[in-house]
């Protein structure tokens, strides 16, 4: 795939990218693995204040980088600029809190002294995707050198501005001899970089086929990886929940993003006593929001990433419209310039397709009826994915039951999930493995070391 950047807006190119060389490559990755054993032994106080630098810097430049996000991959200016200053919140907690994370631990054994380590591996590949391109390497970089590891990123191919912007940002917090690079390269390079002894571990964020790919390649040269893939997250309505709000948080929950968020709500399961006071008031909701230029104010959604994620999206519809379901609104390409897509409601009709096994990336809602939270939880777990989940409920057996019953990485009640540096972030069965953020987010790239002295 061309390295290059597209107006989703417009469809217009706007900036190319040469692919590295080879000996452009292999320049990088000597710097990195150099760069590692100097920053393996600089102390948490001078990796604390280059972290706190470059959150200084993401928020004051979050109107510029929000800019050239929304010109990459569409989302709403707004939007950008938020991301942004979130990847700021993620740099200080890792300041403030990496220290303490990885200290070691004393534990009590029959030796005079024994504990545990928390110890950096060397270089780490990043392979990101597009839809968050800075917040998904910003949760990934902070804990990694705070942590005392490098860097390699591989960013999505339609991201290369946002991909150069961020190793722009850490070289000025700091990190200007080697420790966070971005690679502009394809993805049939990133074989070769797992195989490479320097590379001790790999990061990806993105489809289960990538996935799939680089834990292939990653396991058969014994490297460790953490997956954060799909997601085909479950939203539960039952009766006893605030209706309003879960009407306004389900809108807000399934086009965040355009739609193009792997925690976005996907499948919306309401119980059969608010069943279709809720899907009138859904679709009302969805068909209010204005598509238009991800650079003005008023609008709500912007254009899809790219052609061929339109496309992509298009076709799941049209494939559950042949399987018997029915489309309530909305849920189709808008003709024009730019890759714009009409929001939309799609009932699902449990004899035809009582599951989903694919995510709609995209913003078109699947909308599905349940007789009882037993019933919902069976249908919310009737997928390969298990990344975030959802219930709005005021019944604190159910929010037990939910909590424990459903087959996710997450479950947020009353509120739609969304990632927070507090605490741990990731999947479950194709969703991925290995967990980003918080305590266990900083300790997945650490060597563990077991210390016993008689």
């Amino acid at each position: 795939m061309p390295i290059c950047s597209h107006n989703p807006a417009t469809g217009e190119t706007t900036r190319k990218f040469d692919e590295l060389t080879a000996a452009q490559i292999e320049q990088a990755l000597a710097r990195c693995a150099d760069a590692f054993e100097v920053q393996k032994t600089t102390d948490f106080a001078e990796r604390r204040r280059r972290l706190h630098k470059a959150a200084q810097l993401l928020e004051a430049e979050a109107p510029r980088w929000g800019r050239v996000i929304s010109e990459e991959m569409g989302k709403t200016l707004s939007a950008a600029v938020a991301e942004v200053k979130k990847c700021a919140l993620v740099c200080r907690y890792y300041a403030d809190h990496g220290e303490r994370q990885l200290a070691d631990e004393e534990v009590a054994t029959d030796a005079s002294r024994s504990l545990r380590k928390y110890l950096p591996i060397g270089p780490v590949l990043a392979v990101m995707p597009w839809n968050f391109p800075f917040w998904q390497v910003f949760r990934f970089a902070a804990p990694a050198l705070m942590a005392g590891n490098t860097g390699l990123l591989k960013h999505a191919s339609n991201v290369p501005q946002s991909a150069l912007a961020i190793e722009d940002i850490l070289k000025r917090a700091g990190f200007d001899a080697g420790e966070f690079q971005t690679l502009l390269i394809s993805s049939g390079k990133v074989a070769g970089l797992l195989a490479d002894a320097r590379v001790r571990a790999a990061t990806l964020t993105g489809s289960g086929a990538a996935g799939a790919a680089v834990a292939a390649s990653a396991g058969r040269h014994i490297k460790k990886t953490v997956l954060e893939l799909g997601g085909s997250d479950p939203f539960i309505v039952m009766p006893s929940a605030d209706f309003d709000d879960a009407v306004a948080t389900a809108v807000t929950a399934r086009v965040q993003n355009n739609g193009q968020s792997c925690i976005a709500a996907k499948r919306f399961i309401v119980h059969k006593d608010i069943y279709g006071a809720f899907r009138d008031a859904f679709v009302s909701r969805m068909d209010a929001l204005k598509v238009g230029d991800p650079m003005h104010d008023d609008t709500d959604i912007g254009p899809l990433a790219t052609q061929q994620g339109r496309a992509d999206c298009d076709a799941l519809v049209r494939r559950l419209l042949e399987e018997g379901n029915r489309r309530l609104s909305g849920a189709q390409i808008i003709d024009g310039q730019g890759y714009f897509y009409q929001p939309g409601v799609v009932e699902i009709d449990a004899n035809a397709a009582p599951a989903f096994d694919e995510e709609i990336f995209g913003p078109v809602a699947l909308l599905y009826r349940a007789t009882s939270l037993e019933h919902a939880i069976e249908i919310a777990n009737a997928t390969p994915f298990g990344l975030g989940s959802t219930i709005f409920t005021r019944d604190d057996k159910q929010i037990a039951t939910a909590c424990d019953g459903l087959d996710a990485g997450a479950t947020f009640v009353n509120t739609m999930v969304a990632s927070n540096p507090h605490l741990p972030f990731g999947g479950v069965k194709t969703s991925g493995y290995g967990r980003e953020l918080a305590r266990e987010g900083i300790r997945e790239f650490t060597n563990i070391k077991t210390i016993y002295i008689k």
